[in-house]
């Protein structure tokens, strides 16, 4: 009950601190609606040979994946924020309060899933106009997939970023990281159309099954094995990042 009572206080403390600066929130989706506009009318005469007839098809296809990206995107690259803290000494001054240390990890990795989520209801309440409409259970379990991405990447950047304890060799990393993970979930394009070497690779990649599954909710196909699949496989992977981060963050934070 300690823990989680600890996670529900760190929680609220970088909550309120984002609501003071939300201006972030918005600049996280810029970059987004710049494809939504601009790239996803692309993908109508590039996905004619999989039925795609209209631009419904086509966001149909793009903006699950684009939202999926921005969960891991999202996710990964938060560990700068904890590597601000350590050098401030927000974290140091930590050590001298009974707070749990794993809840230290978990309320900061609850804001960015909140984050993300908000993200993903600005980014898919701006593809209405392009007739993105799907049925609201479907969203709302797509949210859930998402939640899952962001949290396990969370705890996986700020997991790397207490091993390397360095900026720009956490760039590097991050970097490394990031490129072939989404390469390899076919946020973009559908890895459907990617040679069988690919998509055979693409398989083993847990975030893969997530843009699959993502993408059958928005086509309305909620039991497709895909989405509990990647449900089940998210959720795996958010206990395994979670218990590694934890470890590393008690064990850096005494």
């Amino acid at each position: 009950m300690k823990v989680l009572r600890d996670t529900w206080l760190i929680f609220q403390r970088h909550i309120l601190l984002m609501v003071r600066s939300p201006l972030w929130i918005f600049l996280g989706i810029a970059q987004p609606v710049v494809y939504l506009i601009l790239f996803a009318p692309l993908l109508k005469p590039a996905l004619q040979t999989m039925g795609t007839t209209s631009m419904i098809d086509a966001y149909r296809v793009y903006v699950p994946g684009m939202l999926v990206a921005l969960a891991i995107g999202g996710g990964l690259y938060v560990g700068f924020g904890l590597l601000g803290d350590l050098a401030n000494g927000v974290i140091e001054r930590s050590r001298v309060t009974t707070v749990s240390r794993v809840a230290l990890l978990l309320g900061r990795a609850l804001r960015d899933v909140v984050t993300v989520i908000v993200q993903s209801i600005l980014i898919t309440v701006l593809s209405l106009p392009f007739g993105l409409i799907t049925n609201i259970g479907n969203i709302l379990l797509g949210y859930a997939i998402l939640a899952l991405i962001s949290l396990a990447s969370a705890a996986i950047s700020y997991g790397i970023a207490i091993k390397v304890n360095n900026p720009n060799v956490l760039g590097q990393v991050i970097n490394n990281l990031a490129q072939p993970l989404m390469l390899l979930s076919g946020t973009l394009l559908p890895l459907a159309l990617a040679p069988l070497w690919l998509r055979t690779i693409a398989d083993y990649n847990p975030f893969n099954w997530a843009v699959t599954g993502m993408r059958a909710l928005y086509a309305g196909h909620p039991g497709d094995t895909h989405v509990w699949g990647s449900l089940v496989i998210c959720g795996a992977l958010v206990v395994a990042a979670v218990a590694w981060s934890a470890s590393l963050f008690a064990r850096s934070v005494k």
